[in-house]
């Protein structure tokens, strides 16, 4: 994908000469281990061993699962030839995103029970969708559908890869030109704006698409590009950018915190996902940085249940490159309602507590709150309630590990270590490239005038390209 940059060339070459024979996860040459998204083949069973043994919290979970009106098997497809989202079309995702959800809950169920009723309906809404889909279009908001609806249809689909009557080379290619090849070139391009145009969660959910489906589709090279952006990436989503500040109580503040408490959500949640994923594979990203999205995702939740949080004013740079620009300052966290849940707590409350072993009080405090964890459906009719795949207390509650938590540089002990891990770090995708098309200033971001990016503090600069100037305050870690 993007050859043209240059950038993806490089990394597979990279690649190719850092990795010799693949060894993720033990698996052959040039594949990843599978199923190994959001969930791996030890996750399924231990749901599976769980519900049947009826054992608490697992059956609450299920009953919330099968509760649900996407995980029938009498579901319906109604897949559509183009998916518009986004003002000035004909605005139709809402068929995608619940066939998705479909087809996940579908999956997750028939890996539970047994019963393949379930998992020949979640392969027939990916087959029609496969062989229907041509194009996902509309505004800005293109890459939103691009990114949340990509990452989400790679889950399902690894649901049912193995699946005799799925139709597996066509579904990859459908998912790697219609969902993550736009992904990849929003990282890249971000839709010919200033690299800060756009807040935290529109790169978050076009990081979770590009790995995901460079997983799906064992596309190493697409996974380095991936794993490298979330370290190093210019834009918000890469995790400095994303919790710019921590303070000397452990608390990370969340950029978005600054907009609002659903976008901020949307983003710990898809962090979490993409941390998740990247650990199914070898790569320790939840204790990157000193776990610095613990951090991050402490913050958000003592700020969603009515906690107060310091904030660090910050202003980010908006506009399109060679056309209109702006500024957009934020100088306090907004207001949070304790009564607003999504389903992300689970996931990355196991993660930390469970996993590793450690402290982290407000996820404890909010997952509990949430649980039993629905999903899509189950959050409202709108888009955001259908931003996650969800039921976190059925697929990610464990028992607490009994090994010694390992560092942030260990390999992951669910996969043996990747080859990526160990190769010649990518080349980040630069945002002189971005400068190369032109934006224009009523395509960038439909769900709001000024998304941003480019913080103002009180120590520290750094030149982002693109004209961006970033003044950050200085962590006591010197981050």
């Amino acid at each position: 994908m993007l050859k043209a940059s240059g950038v993806a060339v490089g990394a597979a070459a990279g690649i190719a000469a850092a990795s010799g024979t693949a060894t993720a996860a033990g698996t052959g040459s040039g594949s990843f281990a599978h199923p190994g998204l959001l969930h791996t083949r030890t996750d399924l069973d231990r749901m599976a061993a769980k519900v049947k043994a009826g054992a608490a919290p697992y059956t609450a979970g299920f009953a919330r699962l099968t509760a649900n009106r996407h995980a029938q098997s009498g579901w319906q497809p109604r897949p559509q030839a183009v998916v518009y989202r986004g003002s000035g079309t004909p605005q139709n995702y809402t068929i995608l995103y619940n066939d998705i959800h479909a087809a996940y809950q579908n999956a997750l169920r028939f890996h539970v029970t047994g019963e393949t009723a379930y998992a020949d309906t979640a392969v027939a809404i990916l087959n029609a969708w496969s062989s229907t889909l041509t194009a996902v279009n509309g505004s800005a908001d293109r890459f939103l559908a691009a990114g949340l609806y990509g990452y989400q249809f790679a889950n399902a689909a690894e649901l049912v890869r193995d699946h005799a009557d799925f139709e597996l080379a066509r579904f990859q290619e459908m998912l790697s030109k219609l969902f993550g090849t736009v992904s990849d070139d929003f990282l890249v391009r971000h839709n010919g704006a200033v690299v800060s145009n756009y807040w935290t969660n529109w790169d978050l959910a076009n990081m979770a698409c590009v790995l995901a489906t460079g997983i799906f589709c064992d596309d190493r090279a697409q996974v380095a590009r991936a794993v490298d952006y979330f370290k190093n990436g210019a834009g918000l989503g890469a995790i400095r950018n994303a919790i710019p500040v921590v303070y000397d109580d452990g608390l990370g503040e969340w950029l978005e915190a600054g907009r609002d408490q659903g976008h901020a959500l949307l983003g710990v949640g898809l962090m979490g996902t993409f941390c998740e994923m990247a650990w199914n594979q070898g790569f320790d990203l939840y204790g990157y940085d000193d776990s610095r999205f613990l951090k991050g995702a402490q913050y958000v939740a003592k700020w969603s249940m009515g906690g107060q949080v310091p904030f660090t004013a910050s202003t980010r740079r908006k506009g399109a490159i060679g056309g209109w620009s702006g500024s957009e300052t934020v100088t306090a966290a907004a207001a949070a309602d304790p009564a607003m849940t999504r389903p992300i707590w689970a996931m990355i409350a196991n993660h930390y507590t469970k996993r590793r072993g450690m402290s982290a009080t407000y996820l404890t405090q909010i997952a509990a709150k949430a649980a039993p964890e629905g999903g899509g459906g189950d959050y409202g009719p709108n888009s955001g309630g259908f931003d996650q795949l969800g039921f976190g207390t059925l697929a990610f509650t464990r028992d607490r590990a009994v090994s010694t938590p390992r560092s942030s540089a260990s390999p992951s002990p669910a996969a043996a270590p990747s080859a990526l891990g160990s190769a010649a770090p990518v080349a980040s995708a630069s945002a002189s490239a971005a400068g190369k098309d032109k934006g224009k200033g009523d395509d960038l971001a439909a769900t709001g005038a000024g998304e941003i990016v480019a913080w103002t503090t009180t120590a520290a600069v750094a030149t982002l390209a693109g004209g961006l100037l970033l003044l950050r305050k200085r962590t006591r870690g010197g981050q």
